[in-house]
């Protein structure tokens, strides 16, 4: 039962209620690991290509990450609702942690050869496998369904700000220092970020009961997608929504930027811009609290056919920078107002499970999407094939919108304040039980 909120101001310079010792935590490590992996990524790419890879290198060595991240995502989120999830998160990082290190160590004293570089990348995919399931069903465990809008907001506002950043830092690091050093970087930053997850307190959330094995666990965390069509629904919407998205900036920008716009560097630009965009579009949802929760989160995915649109055009480098920043805040709007409804709609018990269905369903279609990019584009030309994918984000999310759950979907009121004075405020205890992606 809820204690009684205090009824005094909050003082001034105090942390939020919602923003626990766990909630820090989290927000803490999340930050961490966003720096070094998105500089990570791009040291990555750059290896393969100091390391005599050709272009085909470079997409078996990023193939080889995404594999096993959607392989084992499944396994992921049974084991994380099976198991204390901190424990499945720190092993996770200390699994990427020893990939990328090795990867440093290769890269700083040779020439790596392709299939290690597959093998590191494959055990880092591996590790964010297990990873990411676990930590979002830690994070909605921890915040309570009231605060949880502003919550969700903040958390993702600090993992974009910090993947921003780590992008521009990282990009610098590679130039100047070479990217083993980043990959090394990288390293470190999956060290510190499970030392820290080390110290999250899961004392006041109810034990699970045993369950009946992995495969039972498996069958009761898809009864429970199936069960609700809002959530499959949108899952569908988005495995298309992924797919068509990336094969248009993964595949088809960089392309019109070295042909339209000038080269690399615009391209980049346009990039951080969408960055920017998440930034402001989770600022906006630390106030904007929807009632209708599903409705306002899906009109907001039809603004992602606008970058596949302006690179069809082609935009010039400002159009398509203003484009990419409209999206990028429309999708985390949509992403806080998701992460809200699964808060407040799935049982404690089962959110590792559904984040699990949930995450592979949105990146199953990927690896093909950019697969075929090629061969679609020499079949109808670049520009039909992105308007293709305008069209695509378009016409799925009009059909969400048919589902009614979709339509009617609305923000549940605050559970009713208890009489129970024992137990600590929200502000000082660890993580309230609430009664609950991306893209």
């Amino acid at each position: 039962m809820r204690s009684l909120p205090s009824l005094s101001p909050r003082p001034s310079g105090r942390k939020p209620e919602w923003a626990g010792r766990n909630y820090t935590l989290l927000t803490g490590a999340a930050v961490i690991t966003n720096l070094g992996s998105h500089g990570a990524l791009i040291a990555t790419t750059w290896a393969v290509v100091e390391s005599g890879g050709s272009p085909g290198d470079v997409g078996l060595v990023a193939a080889a990450r995404t594999l096993p991240l959607v392989l084992f995502l499944l396994i992921g989120g049974a084991v994380a609702d099976r198991i204390p999830r901190h424990h499945v998160m720190v092993a996770a990082n200390a699994l990427n942690c020893l990939s990328q290190a090795v990867f440093a160590f290769l890269v700083l004293t040779g020439e790596p050869k392709l299939w290690q570089m597959m093998l590191l990348t494959a055990l880092c995919g591996t590790g964010t496998a297990f990873f990411n399931p676990a930590a979002e069903g830690m994070l909605m465990a921890t915040v309570s369904g009231p605060q949880a809008n502003r919550a969700f907001a903040f958390f993702r506002m600090a993992m974009n700000g910090a993947g921003v950043g780590g992008a521009a830092l990282g990009g610098a690091m590679v130039a100047f220092m070479g990217p083993g050093w980043v990959l090394a970087v990288d390293a470190a930053a999956f060290a510190v970020a499970g030392a820290l997850r080390a110290f999250l307190d899961v004392g006041d959330l109810a034990e699970r009961a045993p369950g009946g094995g992995l495969l039972t666990d498996l069958r009761e965390g898809w009864v429970e997608f199936k069960s609700r069509p809002w959530l499959w629904s949108i899952v569908l919407q988005f495995s298309v929504v992924v797919a068509v998205v990336g094969a248009a900036e993964a595949v088809y920008g960089p392309l019109v930027a070295l042909e339209r716009l000038g080269g690399a560097a615009p391209w980049g630009v346009a990039l951080a811009f969408f960055g920017l965009g998440t930034i402001g579009g989770a600022v906006l949802m630390m106030t904007w609290k929807p009632r209708r929760l599903l409705l306002a989160g899906t009109l907001c995915v039809f603004p992602l056919a606008l970058p596949a649109a302006g690179l069809a055009v082609p935009l010039p480098v400002w159009g398509l920078c203003a484009v990419m920043f409209v999206s990028g805040a429309a999708i985390e709007v949509f992403g806080v107002n998701w992460m809200t409804t699964m808060h407040q709609e799935i049982p404690e018990e089962m959110f590792s499970r559904v984040s699990a269905y949930d995450w592979f369903g949105s990146l199953s279609m990927l690896p093909l999407a950019t697969a075929l990019a090629g061969p679609v584009e020499s079949a109808v030309g670049r520009t039909s094939a992105l308007w293709g994918c305008a069209g695509l984000v378009i016409v799925v999310t009009a059909a969400v919108l048919l589902v009614p759950d979709v339509r009617r979907m609305t923000r549940k009121p605050p559970a009713p304040i208890g009489p129970d004075l024992s137990k600590p405020s929200p502000a000082d205890s660890s993580p309230a039980q609430p009664s609950p992606a991306g893209v």
